[in-house]
């Protein structure tokens, strides 16, 4: 029943969302839910299908009376004490060697799987307010490499026209103070988050990438709080024990098997007792915990370096012309000094971080063929704007120079003085 429940809830198609972002998140939000959810499936499997606990009760009880144990050990919480050492007459002390996750399991696991895919939904929900559709911009650069070479440039095509008015439309015409300030500040920290300005998906998106390296670091400080025994430096004993070679015992944080107190009232008396458990589940928790230490760690390098790696994408200004300016290397339709010049200013001025943000994930997401023909169509497309603004200039100079002459030739006083 609840794996039906989670099958149905985390259908791979859900579970993998949109396309619109880069290997470093896939690696937080698709596969690393996905390893939290199968592990959740197996623990939950294990406490409900089979028998989670059992208890080693005295000889004097009955086969009712063992069951009723072995419910009470579960639901309640057990404690570990070494076979080395005596069991303390404290009631206080064996509360404090209480093991109080192990009926959780399931729960926090899917918790974590939520928490590794909360950054995702929060960039799906808010990317479309930039105002490009980047899942449907993705989604048909990608099936240009499986249509015929007409549907391609077609499709490249319409790509290209879409991006453009996306561009054109959100754009600053009315220059002030206050805009020039804020074209300054966006400059130096694109996490201002301005549409206009040609900063609001990269911004946003370096906001969400943050978010992920927030949350694998805060899930060491979550399973420390969870299991109360360290969490974070559980990993190194593991591999401390390896090195030395040391024989694998029965772990401390993962014990097999425990103590449980439970009264029984009798009329007036309360009677008390102690008895042995043993946990099966804990052989399963932990080698999943085991995995889960390496594996965080392993996102944690990983989501921390793509962060830094794109924080430096954003802040060099020069790395964004070279890479432009590669996708021209195999194109000729770069023919002079002029159109070099204006290369840089079709990616500062036309493209700006957003336009540049959108080409990168088409990249990542399809090829770098696919690229090159989209960079060529908005080339062209921003190539001829700027050639008729050019003609419309001449044009307007030349008239002006018509209409001088023309006032010169018809009122003699205007020409100019001969020395």
């Amino acid at each position: 029943m609840i794996g039906s429940i989670l099958g149905g809830f985390m259908s791979w198609s859900r579970l993998q969302g949109s396309t619109n972002d880069d290997w470093g998140d896939r690696l937080n939000h698709l596969w690393t839910v996905s390893l939290l959810a199968l592990f959740a499936i197996v623990v939950t499997t294990t406490q409900y299908v089979g028998d989670p606990i059992h208890c080693w009760a005295p000889a004097e009880f009955p086969g009712h009376y063992v069951e009723y144990v072995k419910s009470y050990c579960w639901i309640s919480n057990t404690y570990y004490i070494s076979m080395n050492n005596i069991i303390p007459t404290d009631i206080t002390a064996r509360s404090d060697a209480e093991i109080t996750y192990y009926q959780w399991t399931p729960l926090i696991l899917l918790f974590m799987a939520f928490l590794f895919k909360f950054p995702n939904i929060i960039w799906r929900l808010l990317s479309s307010v930039s105002g490009v559709n980047l899942e449907r911009v993705v989604d048909l650069a990608e099936q240009t490499q499986l249509g015929s070479p007409e549907d391609r440039q077609k499709t490249i095509e319409h790509i290209a026209f879409y991006m453009d008015r996306w561009l054109e439309t959100y754009r600053e015409y009315k220059m002030n103070y206050v805009v020039r300030m804020r074209q300054k500040m966006t400059k130096v920290c694109c996490l201002m988050c301005s549409k206009r300005d040609g900063t609001f998906l990269v911004g946003f998106y370096v906001c969400v990438k943050v978010l992920y390296a927030v949350n694998v670091i805060g899930q060491f400080f979550l399973l420390n709080a969870f299991m109360s025994n360290q969490f974070s430096v559980y990993g190194y004993e593991v591999l401390e024990m390896v090195r030395n070679k040391v024989p694998w015992k029965e772990s401390v944080r993962f014990p097999r098997v425990t103590l449980c107190d439970f009264e029984i009232r009798q009329l007036q008396n309360i009677q008390r007792f102690t008895v042995q458990c043993v946990l099966p589940v804990n052989l399963f928790n932990e080698k999943i915990f085991i995995f889960l230490w390496f594996w965080l760690v392993f996102i944690s390098i990983v989501t921390c370096g793509n962060l830094l790696f794109w924080i430096y994408r954003t802040i060099f200004r020069q790395s964004r012309v070279n890479y432009i300016a590669k996708y021209f290397k195999s194109s000729e339709d770069i023919f002079t000094r002029e159109d070099k010049k204006l290369v840089h200013r079709f990616t500062t001025d036309y493209l700006r971080d957003d336009g540049l943000f959108v080409l990168r994930l088409v990249s990542k997401n399809s090829t770098d063929l696919v690229l090159v023909d989209l960079v060529k169509e908005l080339w062209h497309l921003y190539k001829n704007k700027n050639g008729r603004k050019a003609g419309s200039s001449a044009l307007n100079n030349t008239n002006k120079d018509t209409l001088d002459k023309d006032d010169i030739s018809k009122d003699p006083s205007k020409q100019p003085l001969k020395p």
